[in-house]
């Protein structure tokens, strides 16, 4: 799933997720140290100081590379910006089943912190911080947003169909409310990483499946 996304979002580019390539995804070839080194670093500080308080030169600093260096891979600051959520969508890309059952997608959506808390942390933050009009990453995380209501909406009208789930609810609403518990459960999260939060989506997890499932109208 993707949040920030469910078989998100969560979850869910300056389209919605999936739907176009990627503005930035050549950014992302194998084999090149130093880009790689640039993006850590900069899921890095992005999670700990926001993109508001990140430079490029303290990103440059702590890669180990020149300015000049850092801008022959990222051209701007934005550019760097939407690599940070390229590499988001494409662990989402990697490990979610967007065509498979919603909850166990669901419950397996705090995997993603053991497996790159980075991840979760900068997009959090990116989240936050992008929620006015005019910041720079303001469209395109509506658009993914929007692409994960899509996603959830979609599987659990299939699993509608299918018998698998009630059909007295609305689609649409219940996937707003599982995209943004999601969400909320990762920021929590990044306040507090003390928090269970795997245990947490599981449980959520049950209870959903026990809610929408035809036994729970009889």
């Amino acid at each position: 799933m993707t949040s920030s996304a469910p078989p998100s979002a969560p979850t869910n580019g300056t389209a919605p997720v999936g739907s176009t390539p990627r503005p930035y995804a050549a950014l992302f070839a194998k084999g090149d140290d130093r880009k790689q080194r640039i993006l850590a670093v900069a899921l890095r500080l992005l999670t700990r100081n926001g993109w508001r308080n990140t430079t490029l030169a303290q990103i440059a600093r702590e890669a180990g590379v020149t300015p000049a260096g850092l801008l022959h891979h990222f051209e701007s600051k934005e550019q760097l910006l939407h690599a940070v959520v390229d590499a988001r969508d494409a662990d989402d890309d990697a490990h979610a089943d967007r065509s498979g059952d919603l909850i166990t997608e669901i419950a397996r959506v705090g995997e993603r912190v053991n497996r790159a808390p980075q991840l979760v942390g900068s997009f959090a933050v990116l989240l936050v911080e992008n929620l006015m009009a005019d910041a720079p990453l303001h469209d395109r995380l509506l658009a993914r947003h929007k692409a994960a209501i899509d996603i959830v909406a979609d599987l659990i009208r299939r699993g509608q169909v299918a018998g698998k789930y009630r059909e007295d609810f609305d689609p649409a609403l219940k996937a707003v409310q599982i995209v943004s518990l999601v969400n909320g459960l990762e920021i929590s999260w990044l306040l507090d990483p003390s928090l269970p939060l795997q245990a947490a989506i599981q449980e959520f997890a049950e209870s959903l499946a026990r809610d929408i499932s035809p036994v729970a109208a009889s």
